[in-house]
C-alpha cells in the first residue's frame, strides 16, 4: 500500500510549533546581543579616544624634550665658539667645579 505523502507525522508537527515559542526568545538573544555589540563598540571607541590622548600628550612632552636638547646643544656651541676665540664662557667655570675636574 501507498502512504500518503500530504499529511506530516505527528513529531514533526509538534517540533515547529516549538519552534514557533522559541521565536519570541530569539528575539531578546538577538536585542541582548546587539546591546552587547553597542557596548562593545563605545568601550572600543572610548579605549581609542585614550589611546590618541595618551599619544598626544607622549608627543608633546617628547617635543619639550627636543626644544630643552636643541638650548643645551646651542649654549654649548656659542660656548665653543668662545673656547676658540680664547676667552672663558659665562658658566663654564661652575660647569667645571661641578664635575670637579678644574
Amino acid at each position: 500500500m501507498k502512504k500518503s505523502t500530504t499529511t506530516t507525522p505527528a513529531s514533526v508537527a509538534k517540533k515547529r510549533s516549538r519552534k514557533s515559542g522559541k521565536k519570541s526568545s530569539d528575539k531578546v538573544d538577538i536585542r541582548a546581543k546587539l546591546e552587547r555589540r553597542r557596548q562593545s563598540a563605545r568601550d572600543c571607541r572610548a579605549r581609542k579616544n585614550l589611546r590618541y590622548q595618551y599619544l598626544d600628550e607622549s608627543v608633546a612632552d617628547r617635543e619639550q624634550a627636543v626644544l630643552s636638547l636643541r638650548q643645551e646643544l646651542d649654549k654649548y656651541r656659542i660656548w665653543c665658539i668662545e673656547i676658540d676665540e680664547g676667552r672663558i664662557p659665562e658658566g663654564f667655570q661652575e660647569l667645571l667645579d661641578e664635575f670637579g675636574a678644574a
